[in-house]
């Protein structure tokens, strides 16, 4: 652990000299300042974790210095000496920001303990923030699974723009997860903390999509009872996903270009506009620009649309994210609430990285949900692929069908042969489940369920 800096602030040498020594036998490393000018300037230079000042100093005094710090330097914990611990200073430190104040004369035990107490809630405090980043990205980010070239560059590029207001526009086939970018750009935006409003342009006729989008006044149309915010309205603060925006009519093109120009909207039935602060960010399967040329699609809104184009790369062009994306999804599809992931043979997967997926990664997720259930929960075989191999299953090379005497002693040779493996893994790694896996080049969850299979949880035996 890096260790932590001190400021420590008064203009009496002998109480620096004193907290000095205390904080250095304690491990930390100690600075020096006299005035209140000079503990705003070395909190600039040095970022200390913590300052320890005196309410009363020279040049500027310790309230003075507190509010500057806190409006610089709002990570820097502040404790406040004082002769005076009843004071209306003493109570404008702590309305100022002041983690604690300590009364003169002090006791070095105490002084001790409050030091810890204030980083100790640093830490906390800040293993917080770091979690509510963590979780508030992988609301969308745990679902975004891939270390392929072509997801690498996926994830720069949302990295670059995702702080930025600018259009962007999502392209690549259905299923390849054009929904879970628009998520990841708006939870690793500055946006976050606002709402995010999803919309399906292919969802609606072209009337409701108007009136679903900007809303409408009481009366302005049949059955308009009440009056009505559209989403654009809800994304104010937010984002807006414009989802298969290739389906919108050419109508309905002209209000969104006015949009992106103003910034404003007008309720259907209304001439008021209303400026709403949203990023827009859209998506399609559809090659736009031939849908410009084919004059389907506005090019003056296809430019304003265009400003970030971040492409989804089809399934069939990253393989090698398969194995991740099918171990992503054993996770997340369980036989129940309380089972542990399926397990997938090497031959089911190798089926997998031979097929091509037209419907791409939703399409896998839906195959790997329908191969827990036929599978209950076990070892996936390419029996429980909708394209596997149905009538010979993993253990037959060709279409030949053999006497039930034989494929009994077959299978029976080949569990005893799959278990001596197991158990010689087991042995030559002491126990390590994952060592062993390696060894054997098997996914842990295999061994796992080959473990469970035949009876080897507690092998070997300790002490052998």
């Amino acid at each position: 652990m890096a260790q932590k800096t001190i400021l420590v602030a008064d203009d009496d040498a002998s109480i620096r000299s004193l907290l000095k020594q205390l904080l250095t036998d304690e491990g930390f490393s100690v600075l020096e300042a006299s005035t209140g000018a000079e503990v705003v300037e070395k909190v600039k230079e040095s970022s200390p974790e913590l300052v320890i000042m005196d309410i009363r100093m020279p040049e500027l005094d310790g309230i003075e210095a507190l509010s500057r710090l806190k409006g610089g330097s709002p990570q820097t914990a502040v404790l406040i000496m004082t002769a005076f611990g009843s004071s209306n200073l003493a109570i404008r430190a702590m309305e100022l920001g002041a983690f604690d104040y300590i009364t003169k004369p002090f006791e070095l035990d105490k002084i001790s303990l409050t030091v810890k107490r204030v980083l100790e809630y640093q830490d906390l405090t800040q293993e917080v923030e770091v979690l509510r980043d963590e979780i508030s990205s992988l609301v969308q980010t745990e679902r975004i699974v891939g270390n392929s070239p072509a997801m690498q560059e996926v994830y720069k590029t949302i990295g670059k723009v995702a702080k930025a207001d600018a259009t962007v526009l999502i392209t690549g086939e259905s299923g390849t997860g054009k929904e879970l970018v628009a998520e990841a750009l708006h939870y690793n935006s500055n946006r976050r903390s606002g709402p995010m409003v999803k919309v399906s342009c292919a969802a609606l006729p072209e009337t409701l999509l108007e009136a679903e989008l900007f809303g409408h006044e009481k009366g302005s149309f049949t059955g308009a009872m009440t009056q009505r915010r559209g989403r654009f309205e809800m994304a104010d603060k937010g984002t807006i996903f414009l989802d298969e925006i290739a389906e919108m009519t050419v109508s309905t093109q002209t209000k969104l270009l006015r949009v992106l120009q103003d910034r404003k909207i007008e309720r259907i039935g209304s001439n008021l506009p209303i400026k709403v602060d949203i990023r827009i960010v859209c998506a399609t399967n559809k090659d736009l620009q031939k849908q410009v040329e084919q004059n389907k699609f506005r090019d003056d809104l296809y430019y304003r649309l265009n400003v970030i184009n971040v492409h989804m790369p089809p399934l069939r062009e990253r393989k090698e994210d398969v194995p991740s994306l099918v171990e992503h999804f054993l996770a997340k599809h369980r036989y129940s609430a309380t089972a542990q992931p399926a397990a997938i043979s090497e031959e089911a997967l190798r089926r997998l990285m031979e097929y091509d997926f037209p419907g791409n990664v939703r399409e896998l997720e839906n195959i790997v949900e329908r191969a827990v259930v036929l599978s209950r929960g076990q070892i996936i075989t390419s029996r429980e692929l909708p394209f596997g191999d149905h009538d010979g299953g993993e253990g037959a090379e060709d279409g030949t069908e053999e006497p039930a005497g034989d494929r009994s002693f077959f299978k029976k040779s080949v569990a005893q042969f799959e278990k001596d493996l197991i158990m010689k893994a087991l042995r030559d790694a002491n126990g390590n489940r994952s060592k062993a896996a390696e060894m054997l080049g098997i996914y842990r969850r295999l061994l796992y369920a080959k473990i469970k299979e035949y009876g080897l949880e507690g092998y070997p035996p300790k002490g052998r």
